[in-house]
Protein backbone atom coordinates (compact mmCIF):
# COMPACT_ATOMS: atom_id res chain seq x y z
CA UNK A 1 0.00 0.00 0.00
CA UNK A 2 1.13 3.69 -0.14
CA UNK A 3 -0.17 7.28 0.74
CA UNK A 4 -1.47 9.20 -1.43
CA UNK A 5 -2.64 12.65 -1.11
CA UNK A 6 -6.01 13.60 -2.30
CA UNK A 7 -8.44 17.06 -2.74
CA UNK A 8 -11.76 16.41 -2.06
CA UNK A 9 -13.74 19.26 -4.68
CA UNK A 10 -16.80 20.00 -5.55
CA UNK A 11 -18.69 22.40 -8.58
CA UNK A 12 -22.00 23.12 -7.12
CA UNK A 13 -21.96 19.97 -5.70
CA UNK A 14 -20.77 17.95 -8.21
CA UNK A 15 -17.96 16.37 -5.94
CA UNK A 16 -15.01 14.05 -6.97
CA UNK A 17 -11.78 13.13 -5.19
CA UNK A 18 -8.82 14.07 -7.28
CA UNK A 19 -5.19 12.99 -7.68
CA UNK A 20 -2.54 15.49 -8.22
CA UNK A 21 -0.68 13.37 -11.02
CA UNK A 22 1.54 16.03 -12.66
CA UNK A 23 4.79 14.86 -11.32
CA UNK A 24 3.90 10.80 -11.19
CA UNK A 25 1.49 9.86 -14.05
CA UNK A 26 1.15 6.31 -12.90
CA UNK A 27 0.50 7.37 -9.44
CA UNK A 28 -3.34 5.64 -9.50
CA UNK A 29 -2.26 1.92 -10.98
CA UNK A 30 -6.32 1.05 -11.44
CA UNK A 31 -8.23 4.34 -11.54
CA UNK A 32 -11.65 1.73 -12.23
CA UNK A 33 -10.86 0.41 -8.95
CA UNK A 34 -9.74 3.03 -6.77
CA UNK A 35 -13.12 5.22 -8.48
CA UNK A 36 -15.19 2.20 -6.86
CA UNK A 37 -13.64 2.12 -3.79
CA UNK A 38 -13.30 5.67 -2.90
CA UNK A 39 -16.48 6.65 -3.92
CA UNK A 40 -18.36 4.83 -1.53
CA UNK A 41 -20.00 7.70 0.81
CA UNK A 42 -20.22 5.43 3.46
CA UNK A 43 -17.49 3.04 3.74
CA UNK A 44 -14.85 5.42 2.17
CA UNK A 45 -14.14 9.26 1.47
CA UNK A 46 -17.39 9.90 -0.77
CA UNK A 47 -18.07 11.43 -3.95
CA UNK A 48 -19.39 10.77 -7.66
CA UNK A 49 -16.05 9.34 -8.77
CA UNK A 50 -12.30 10.07 -9.19
CA UNK A 51 -10.29 12.76 -11.20
CA UNK A 52 -6.95 12.06 -12.24
CA UNK A 53 -4.67 15.36 -12.99
CA UNK A 54 -1.89 14.50 -15.97
CA UNK A 55 0.24 16.26 -18.23
CA UNK A 56 -0.46 16.40 -21.52
CA UNK A 57 2.16 17.18 -24.32
CA UNK A 58 -0.16 19.21 -26.05
CA UNK A 59 -2.31 20.88 -23.38
CA UNK A 60 0.18 20.63 -20.70
CA UNK A 61 -2.61 19.19 -18.58
CA UNK A 62 -4.97 16.68 -19.11
CA UNK A 63 -8.38 15.23 -16.40
CA UNK A 64 -9.12 11.74 -16.65
CA UNK A 65 -12.11 11.19 -14.58
CA UNK A 66 -13.74 7.79 -13.66
CA UNK A 67 -17.49 7.56 -12.14
CA UNK A 68 -18.64 5.88 -9.19
CA UNK A 69 -19.49 2.63 -10.74
CA UNK A 70 -15.70 2.49 -12.17
CA UNK A 71 -16.92 3.73 -15.97
CA UNK A 72 -14.34 6.81 -17.50
CA UNK A 73 -16.29 9.29 -18.88
CA UNK A 74 -15.22 12.04 -21.46
CA UNK A 75 -15.71 14.79 -19.45
CA UNK A 76 -17.55 16.84 -16.82
CA UNK A 77 -17.93 20.23 -16.86
CA UNK A 78 -18.29 20.82 -13.01
CA UNK A 79 -15.01 18.14 -12.56
CA UNK A 80 -12.80 20.46 -15.40
CA UNK A 81 -13.45 23.86 -13.40
CA UNK A 82 -12.01 21.93 -10.46
CA UNK A 83 -9.08 20.89 -11.93
CA UNK A 84 -8.24 24.24 -13.07
CA UNK A 85 -8.83 25.36 -9.75
CA UNK A 86 -6.44 22.69 -8.46
CA UNK A 87 -3.53 23.99 -10.83
CA UNK A 88 -4.18 27.16 -10.07
CA UNK A 89 -4.10 26.63 -6.39
CA UNK A 90 -0.70 24.21 -6.72
CA UNK A 91 0.93 27.55 -8.73
CA UNK A 92 1.23 25.63 -11.83
CA UNK A 93 -0.53 28.28 -13.80
CA UNK A 94 1.35 30.63 -15.38
CA UNK A 95 -1.60 32.88 -15.79
CA UNK A 96 -5.11 33.25 -15.50
CA UNK A 97 -5.80 30.75 -18.46
CA UNK A 98 -5.11 27.02 -18.80
CA UNK A 99 -5.72 24.75 -21.95
CA UNK A 100 -6.32 21.13 -20.54
CA UNK A 101 -6.96 17.84 -22.56
CA UNK A 102 -10.44 15.80 -21.72
CA UNK A 103 -11.76 12.74 -23.63
CA UNK A 104 -13.93 15.36 -25.52
CA UNK A 105 -11.21 17.57 -26.96
CA UNK A 106 -8.80 20.00 -25.49
CA UNK A 107 -11.02 23.26 -23.62
CA UNK A 108 -9.54 26.35 -22.56
CA UNK A 109 -10.69 27.95 -19.22
CA UNK A 110 -10.52 31.34 -18.19
CA UNK A 111 -10.07 31.27 -14.22
CA UNK A 112 -11.23 34.25 -11.66
CA UNK A 113 -12.89 35.84 -9.21
CA UNK A 114 -16.05 36.72 -7.76
CA UNK A 115 -16.47 40.45 -5.93
CA UNK A 116 -16.04 38.51 -2.26
CA UNK A 117 -13.01 36.64 -4.12
CA UNK A 118 -14.53 33.25 -4.59
CA UNK A 119 -13.01 31.32 -7.49
CA UNK A 120 -14.75 31.05 -10.63
CA UNK A 121 -13.62 29.91 -14.00
CA UNK A 122 -15.27 30.36 -17.83
CA UNK A 123 -14.94 26.95 -19.87
CA UNK A 124 -15.50 27.02 -23.80
CA UNK A 125 -17.16 23.60 -23.97
CA UNK A 126 -16.94 23.84 -27.70
CA UNK A 127 -19.65 23.35 -30.23
CA UNK A 128 -22.44 21.08 -29.42
CA UNK A 129 -22.85 17.66 -31.56
CA UNK A 130 -26.65 17.08 -32.87
CA UNK A 131 -26.14 14.35 -35.42
CA UNK A 132 -28.03 11.19 -34.29
CA UNK A 133 -24.81 8.87 -35.16
CA UNK A 134 -22.43 11.14 -33.67
CA UNK A 135 -23.82 11.67 -30.39
CA UNK A 136 -24.17 8.47 -30.61
CA UNK A 137 -28.29 7.66 -30.66
CA UNK A 138 -29.86 5.42 -33.13
CA UNK A 139 -31.18 7.66 -35.25
CA UNK A 140 -30.12 9.29 -38.54
CA UNK A 141 -31.97 12.76 -37.36
CA UNK A 142 -29.98 15.87 -37.44
CA UNK A 143 -31.00 17.50 -35.33
CA UNK A 144 -32.30 14.90 -32.71
CA UNK A 145 -35.50 16.52 -31.08
CA UNK A 146 -38.51 14.94 -29.66
CA UNK A 147 -37.14 11.24 -30.25
CA UNK A 148 -39.91 9.17 -29.13
CA UNK A 149 -38.19 6.98 -26.38
CA UNK A 150 -40.30 3.72 -25.75
CA UNK A 151 -40.33 2.95 -22.02
CA UNK A 152 -40.88 -0.39 -20.11
CA UNK A 153 -44.80 0.47 -18.84
CA UNK A 154 -45.77 1.34 -22.52
CA UNK A 155 -45.65 4.83 -22.50
CA UNK A 156 -42.86 7.36 -24.48
CA UNK A 157 -41.48 10.29 -23.83
CA UNK A 158 -40.22 12.25 -25.88
CA UNK A 159 -35.99 13.20 -25.69
CA UNK A 160 -33.88 16.14 -27.51
CA UNK A 161 -30.40 14.68 -27.73
CA UNK A 162 -26.87 16.72 -27.73
CA UNK A 163 -23.52 15.53 -27.14
CA UNK A 164 -21.19 17.77 -25.57
CA UNK A 165 -18.34 15.47 -26.10
CA UNK A 166 -20.61 12.94 -23.81
CA UNK A 167 -23.64 12.12 -24.72
CA UNK A 168 -27.27 13.60 -22.94
CA UNK A 169 -30.92 13.45 -23.38
CA UNK A 170 -33.00 16.10 -22.40
CA UNK A 171 -36.58 15.79 -21.82
CA UNK A 172 -38.33 19.25 -20.75
CA UNK A 173 -41.31 18.64 -18.36
CA UNK A 174 -43.74 20.63 -16.46
CA UNK A 175 -42.95 19.88 -13.37
CA UNK A 176 -39.60 17.10 -11.80
CA UNK A 177 -40.38 14.70 -9.87
CA UNK A 178 -38.24 12.01 -8.34
CA UNK A 179 -40.58 9.48 -10.21
CA UNK A 180 -39.11 10.65 -13.51
CA UNK A 181 -35.49 11.29 -12.27
CA UNK A 182 -34.89 7.87 -9.75
CA UNK A 183 -37.78 5.75 -11.96
CA UNK A 184 -37.24 7.04 -15.49
CA UNK A 185 -33.44 7.76 -15.37
CA UNK A 186 -31.62 4.91 -14.92
CA UNK A 187 -34.59 3.30 -17.42
CA UNK A 188 -33.48 6.01 -20.62
CA UNK A 189 -29.56 5.68 -19.24
CA UNK A 190 -29.39 1.81 -20.35
CA UNK A 191 -32.11 2.02 -23.39
CA UNK A 192 -30.92 0.53 -26.77
CA UNK A 193 -31.79 3.72 -28.24
CA UNK A 194 -28.22 5.08 -26.77
CA UNK A 195 -25.07 2.72 -27.50
CA UNK A 196 -22.55 4.00 -25.47
CA UNK A 197 -25.77 4.61 -22.36
CA UNK A 198 -26.46 8.43 -21.73
CA UNK A 199 -27.03 10.89 -19.26
CA UNK A 200 -30.42 11.94 -18.87
CA UNK A 201 -32.04 16.19 -18.04
CA UNK A 202 -35.10 16.62 -16.91
CA UNK A 203 -35.37 20.50 -17.65
CA UNK A 204 -38.52 22.52 -16.37
CA UNK A 205 -38.33 26.27 -18.57
CA UNK A 206 -39.43 28.56 -15.64
CA UNK A 207 -38.53 32.00 -18.58
CA UNK A 208 -36.93 32.45 -21.00
CA UNK A 209 -34.00 32.63 -19.31
CA UNK A 210 -33.94 30.99 -15.99
CA UNK A 211 -34.94 26.70 -16.82
CA UNK A 212 -34.30 24.42 -13.30
CA UNK A 213 -32.87 20.90 -14.30
CA UNK A 214 -32.00 17.22 -12.40
CA UNK A 215 -29.49 14.82 -13.88
CA UNK A 216 -29.61 11.29 -13.69
CA UNK A 217 -25.51 10.86 -15.01
CA UNK A 218 -24.03 7.82 -16.54
CA UNK A 219 -22.45 5.71 -14.23
CA UNK A 220 -23.39 7.95 -10.85
CA UNK A 221 -27.23 7.79 -10.44
CA UNK A 222 -28.71 11.27 -9.55
CA UNK A 223 -26.08 13.51 -9.13
CA UNK A 224 -26.31 17.52 -7.48
CA UNK A 225 -25.30 19.20 -11.01
CA UNK A 226 -23.55 18.27 -14.29
CA UNK A 227 -22.00 20.77 -16.15
CA UNK A 228 -22.26 19.23 -19.65
CA UNK A 229 -25.65 18.31 -18.44
CA UNK A 230 -26.68 22.10 -18.62
CA UNK A 231 -24.57 22.94 -21.12
CA UNK A 232 -26.71 19.97 -23.30
CA UNK A 233 -30.47 21.33 -21.79
CA UNK A 234 -29.79 25.08 -22.66
CA UNK A 235 -28.87 23.82 -26.56
CA UNK A 236 -31.55 21.29 -26.22
CA UNK A 237 -34.22 24.53 -24.94
CA UNK A 238 -32.95 26.58 -28.16
CA UNK A 239 -33.83 24.23 -30.58
CA UNK A 240 -37.20 23.82 -29.00
CA UNK A 241 -37.95 27.01 -29.39
CA UNK A 242 -37.88 27.40 -25.29
CA UNK A 243 -35.13 29.96 -24.03
CA UNK A 244 -32.45 32.63 -25.24
CA UNK A 245 -28.69 31.43 -26.36
CA UNK A 246 -28.02 33.01 -22.87
CA UNK A 247 -29.61 31.46 -19.37
CA UNK A 248 -29.17 30.45 -15.93
CA UNK A 249 -29.66 27.05 -15.31
CA UNK A 250 -30.66 26.03 -11.63
CA UNK A 251 -29.47 22.42 -10.74
CA UNK A 252 -29.46 20.85 -7.01
CA UNK A 253 -26.20 22.25 -6.02
CA UNK A 254 -26.58 25.74 -7.64
CA UNK A 255 -26.22 27.82 -10.39
CA UNK A 256 -24.59 28.05 -14.02
CA UNK A 257 -24.82 30.79 -16.54
CA UNK A 258 -24.66 28.88 -19.53
CA UNK A 259 -24.21 30.46 -23.40
CA UNK A 260 -24.55 29.01 -26.72
CA UNK A 261 -22.85 31.88 -29.19
CA UNK A 262 -25.26 32.11 -32.17
CA UNK A 263 -21.63 33.76 -33.80
CA UNK A 264 -19.04 30.99 -33.48
CA UNK A 265 -21.73 27.99 -32.32
CA UNK A 266 -20.00 27.61 -29.42
CA UNK A 267 -21.26 26.77 -25.77
CA UNK A 268 -19.82 28.97 -22.61
CA UNK A 269 -20.42 27.67 -19.14
CA UNK A 270 -19.32 30.21 -16.38
CA UNK A 271 -19.78 28.72 -12.93
CA UNK A 272 -17.46 27.86 -9.46
CA UNK A 273 -15.11 25.80 -8.20
CA UNK A 274 -14.83 24.94 -4.34
CA UNK A 275 -12.27 22.65 -2.09
CA UNK A 276 -13.87 20.95 0.37
CA UNK A 277 -11.11 19.80 2.32
CA UNK A 278 -7.35 17.52 1.79
CA UNK A 279 -6.29 14.11 2.76
CA UNK A 280 -4.34 11.38 2.20
CA UNK A 281 -5.62 7.69 1.74
CA UNK A 282 -3.86 4.70 1.40
CA UNK A 283 -3.91 2.58 -2.26
CA UNK A 284 -2.78 -0.53 -3.57
CA UNK A 285 1.00 0.52 -4.72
Amino acid sequence: MKNVPFTKMHGIGNDYIYFDCVDEPELIGNPAETARKLSDRHFSIGGDGIVLVLPDEKAGFRMRMFNSDGSEAEMCGNAIRCVAKLLKDAGRLDGDSVDIATGAGILRIETGSTPDGKFVATVDMGEPILNGPDIPVATDDNPVVGLPVPLKDGSSVPATCVSMGNPHAVLFLDEITDSDVLGRGPEIETHRLFPNRINVEFAKVVSRDEIEMRVWERGAGETLACGTGACATLVAAVLNGLAERKAVLKLLGGELKIEWREADNRVMMTGPAETAFKGTVDIPS
